[in-house]
């Protein structure tokens, strides 16, 4: 018999998921099954959502704490945590907040050894499921990521949470849940595994599911359809990843973010607006390295989509529009660097073209409309692709 290649783990989807409207403070018994000392670790804000778990936890005899993890989760936030972590004796980490916050405590708690619940107060991104935390520098710029043995043992949706947050941090989610399927069709969009076939397919289920809902999700906010497009954008996007694995990557739209996290000036930008912005990057560098038709025809596709939700098409859109030449080619030449998600893309690409396509990122006849200033005209930037 033939030997079959060892496959990897795959870490596919929390223990548990727990969905409802106001349920934050029914979980204590729940949470008590994990453990008895938690380390509850957010921002300011989210921990004062908290508080009601809180005393749902101290009525079930535990002992929590709260711990906040600071702008971003870095070495040095982590290092912080770790420390309260052990004067605490915690054995049990409850993360609450955003994406950086759900990440942070994602980590901390592999660090620890201790299991992790996760309770998104936005549907900004889907890592409150993902077994994986992306590290950032004490200033906000990406720097790794890191790639966990488990999903969190736990995921509490509380559907009251997530309707406090701001419209933006939805229409950021949806952006970051688009590209799950414009970054695995190229990526992954070929492989004859089983498990591939079907994340990529699940990718095309959640972009479908976002166009079609997401214009009655923002009109009636916290309605039926807005509940579906949260379910899409915080527990579909996590199964994507969750079944298609390491090997169902991201792409440009992913490296594009990660090169603008190296400007400062983009740092009060969501994570899902940056990648949403990168699709459409992502998009160009497809045109011009020899997918034109199809590539041109997905932009048409989106760029209504992008205008009535308010998903950011432009530089100027993400407020970058002023950046410098220099600056420009930092965030490229980040987005390249050796080991960039953008090398699955199936053609070399060079930092000017992606230059050249973030700058470029409508259709050309609409690019004298909407132009940026003078140190990013496109005629300024020679495109270098290699099909």
């Amino acid at each position: 018999m033939p030997t079959l290649s060892p496959l990897p783990i795959l870490a596919i989807a929390p223990a548990q998921v727990v969905r409802g409207d106001g349920i934050l403070a029914d979980q204590g018994a729940a949470i008590a099954r994990l453990g008895q000392r938690p380390l509850i670790v957010g921002g300011g804000h989210s921990l004062k959502l908290a508080a009601p778990l809180v005393e749902a936890l101290g009525q079930q005899g535990l002992t929590p704490q709260t711990a906040a993890y600071g702008q971003d989760c870095s070495e040095s936030s982590l290092e912080r945590l770790r420390a309260i972590a052990a004067e605490h004796q915690a054995d049990l980490v409850i993360g609450i907040g955003g994406g950086k916050a759900l990440d942070t405590a994602k980590l901390l708690a592999y660090q620890i050894d201790s299991p992790v619940v996760t309770v998104p107060t936005a549907a900004a991104t889907c890592a409150a499921w993902t077994a994986l935390s992306n590290v950032y520098s004490d200033q906000g710029a990406f720097r790794y990521d890191v790639a966990l043995p488990t999903c969190p043992s736990l995921l509490v949706l509380d559907y009251a949470l997530i309707r406090t947050a701001p419209r933006r941090t939805l229409v950021a989610g949806i952006g970051d849940g688009l590209a799950k399927w414009y970054e695995a069709a190229v990526s992954s969009g070929a492989s004859q595994q089983t498990l591939i076939v079907a994340a990529v397919q699940q990718a095309r289920v959640l972009r479908d599911i976002l166009l079609q809902k997401t214009p009655a999700a923002l009109r009636q906010w916290g309605g039926p359809e807005w509940q579906e497009v949260v379910d899409a954008t915080v527990l579909l996007a996590g199964v994507v990843g969750g079944v298609g694995g390491a090997q169902c990557r991201t792409v440009a739209a992913h490296a594009v973010h990660n090169g603008l996290t190296q400007l400062p000036a983009s740092h009060g930008i969501l994570h899902g607006e940056k990648v949403a912005y990168g699709i459409l990057v992502q998009l160009r560098l497809e045109e011009m390295g020899g997918n034109a038709a199809l590539a041109r025809a997905a932009r048409q596709q989106l760029l209504p989509f992008y205008r009535a939700a308010g998903l950011p098409q432009t530089l100027s859109d993400l407020g970058l529009g002023d950046m410098s030449l220099h600056q420009l080619q930092q965030a490229a030449e980040f987005a390249c660097r050796e080991g960039s998600d953008i090398h699955h893309l199936p053609f070399t690409v060079a930092p000017a073209a992606v230059m050249a396509a973030m700058v470029s990122p409508l259709c050309p006849e609409l690019r004298e409309k909407a132009r940026p200033s003078a140190p990013l005209r496109p005629s300024s930037v020679a495109p270098e692709v290699q099909p």
